[in-house]
């Protein structure tokens, strides 16, 4: 779907708040609200749009400690060893990556002892994985989820 100027502002608006009304919507970029629904619908089907989600503070809810985690997959495992990752609770991101690691991970624990267990008990015990690098995260000084067009 090619976007033009108006669907890139109903993106920048939902981007800031998905429960925005339609009626809202089309009140700041002057159209009916009947033309917003169809467009949003159009990226929706389209997968410009692929879900509406809750951003919720991990420390809120009882994770207040964050690791970003490097690990190196060895030759011929990737899939299996992915697919596992995938289940382990408090794996919130995974990505493959370039460099010294093949993926890094962000993952979420309540405390210390719950990410050395996450660590040790889940992860490490894993087949498919040589080494893994663990890094505390301190504090986030900025992160953002929408995407800049």
């Amino acid at each position: 779907m090619e976007l033009d100027e108006t669907d890139r502002e109903i993106l920048r608006i939902l981007q800031r708040d998905a429960r925005t009304p339609f009626s809202e919507i089309a009140r700041e970029i002057d159209m009916s609200s009947a033309t917003v629904h169809e467009r949003v619908s159009q990226m929706e089907e389209t997968g410009v749009i692929d879900g509406y989600h809750a951003a919720v503070d991990p420390d809120a809810v009882g994770y207040g400690v964050s690791a970003l985690v490097g690990l190196r997959v060895e030759q011929g495992h990737e899939d299996e060893s992915l697919a596992r990752l995938r289940d382990v609770p408090g794996v919130r991101e995974i990505h493959l990556t370039t460099g010294e690691w093949d993926v890094m991970m962000r993952v979420y624990a309540e405390d210390t002892d719950g990410l050395r267990d996450l660590m040790f008990e889940q992860i490490a015990d894993m087949d498919g994985f040589d080494r893994s690098q663990t890094m505390v995260v301190l504090d986030t000084d900025y992160e953002e989820h929408g995407v800049d067009f």
